[in-house]
């Protein structure tokens, strides 16, 4: 399949969004010719910055607040949204009329000649994902980012030349598109597995089923680059017909591998095992980012780069936006943004990379997930905590009080509505030498447009803190 493909069709575009994935569709679709359809269940107006940056395309048609019956069975194809299910009432009519409904990420895949790197992970992926793209970078392998972090995908096609490398993030939605296709990248990396998305998926196996999809269509030339410590992987990794590389916590003397020892990031290339950094040269926070940098070096060792080009890149990542990012120092007080922490155990993680005395912002809305585990983190660790309004939030609560002392059962927890609010009243409480850290642990659906938003309006808030005299 080429851009040729679509001049002159009618594809549907089933969910613009705001993220940006909609918007490079849209911009690719145009490019290659086609008549465009964009529906989406939400209005003009909640869609008007995704609208804005599309204003200068022509003959793009926009139905809004609803859906057109003909839009899923009088068109040549549909790109569907990742969120969207494949159970969707709209995308199963279009099944029936034997219309082909795709993602961008296996039109990407069907579209690309070029070699593709893909990470995914419950969490750690974008930050994987950046720094193999760092370290392609300075080994001089021309990469082109996709789909990481706000990152479009289709539009990316255009970027490629012909010694391009990819680095794509795969989230399990967009894998769930490769697994109809039973195409997988080249060089698959597998960062960690956690139940997540349980709104979403009827069970933590059918989130699994997607995951999987990243490597199940490997041929026995190419790469699962996975984590030895994960015991849900360190299963499946046998379903794997592709060459395995384990990354680990602990020596991995048997075959090749990444781990960590004695102070130390090792690389074993199954004859013998050579040093590629201390942990002292680590620049990012957190014990979960030295299983981001395992698993980094060994995508890109499997890639062919050599361990002083991947040490360089390493030592030089300063970590990425939206991920235990440091915003500022204020009044003694340090505030640090990791908005992307959606899940409790992420939340757990952050709380673990500080010594310094914490006040959580955390809270939002249910992913149908277990907060018993934070809830006792929290309790047990954390100076302060100011919560988002949410049902989430509900929960989080009644799993803090059952970890706290009988005299501390009815102790009264701050629930607020903003994001203003919150860090007002962080800051007010935080003495000198405390971290302030929003880390929500939950979705951002109801008071943000999305978690983007949410950890930008942290920033704003916090810029406009007073210094106190």
């Amino acid at each position: 399949m080429d851009k040729s493909f679509f001049e002159g069709k009618r594809v549907t575009v089933f969910g613009l969004g705001l993220h940006g994935g909609g918007v490079g569709i849209v911009r690719f679709l145009a490019s290659c010719g086609a008549k465009v359809i964009v529906t989406d269940i939400k209005t003009k107006e909640q869609l008007s910055a995704s609208i804005e940056k599309l204003k200068d395309l022509k003959n793009i048609e926009y139905i809004l607040g609803q859906h057109r019956t003909e839009d899923f069975t009088k068109v040549d194809m549909i790109i569907k949204s990742p969120p969207i299910p494949w159970n969707n009432k709209h995308i199963k009519l279009a099944l029936e009329h034997k219309i082909p409904v795709e993602m961008d990420s296996s039109l990407f895949f069907k579209m690309c000649e070029n070699p593709i790197i893909g990470v995914t992970g419950t969490k750690g992926k974008t930050t994987t994902a950046s720094m193999i793209y760092e370290i392609l970078k300075a080994a001089e392998k021309n990469p082109v980012r996709v789909g990481i972090g706000q990152a479009s995908v289709l539009d990316k096609l255009d970027l490629l030349k012909k010694n391009s490398a990819v680095v794509a993030e795969l989230s399990s939605w967009r894998l769930s598109a490769l697994g109809r296709a039973q195409i997988s990248p080249k060089i698959a990396v597998f960062v960690n597995f956690i139940p997540d998305h349980l709104n979403y998926y009827s069970s933590v196996d059918s989130y699994l089923k997607d995951k999987k999809n990243i490597f199940l269509y490997q041929n026995p030339n190419d790469w699962l680059v996975i984590n030895e410590d994960d015991e849900v992987l360190k299963k499946v990794s046998g379903e794997a017909k592709s060459q395995v590389l384990k990354f680990s916590a602990r020596p991995v003397r048997k075959g090749m591998s990444v781990f960590f020892d004695n102070g130390a990031i090792y690389l074993n290339n199954g004859i013998d095992s050579k040093k590629v950094m201390d942990a002292k040269e680590i620049k990012i926070r957190g014990r979960h980012n030295v299983y981001n940098i395992m698993a980094a070096i060994g995508a890109a060792f499997a890639f062919g780069v050599d361990i002083e080009n991947i040490r360089k890149a390493l030592v030089e990542f300063r970590g990425i936006a939206h991920r235990l990012e440091f915003v500022r120092e204020k009044n003694g007080v340090v505030y640090y943004n990791d908005t992307a922490a959606t899940i409790p155990e992420s939340v757990i993680s952050a709380i673990e990379s500080f010594t310094e005395p914490v006040i959580l912002i955390a809270g939002g809305n249910d992913k149908n997930l277990d907060f018993s585990g934070l809830g006792k983190t929290i309790a047990e660790k954390i100076k302060g905590i100011v919560l988002l309004k949410g049902n989430a939030t509900d929960k989080l609560i009644d799993q803090i009080r059952r970890n706290l002392s009988a005299n501390d059962k009815d102790r009264e927890f701050k629930v607020v509505d903003s994001m203003e609010k919150a860090v007002e009243e962080a800051a007010r409480v935080a003495e000198p030498g405390n971290i302030v850290l929003l880390s929500p642990g939950a979705a951002s659906f109801g008071l943000f447009l999305n978690e983007f938003d949410r950890g930008d309006k942290f920033k704003e808030a916090v810029s406009r803190l007073k210094l106190k005299h």
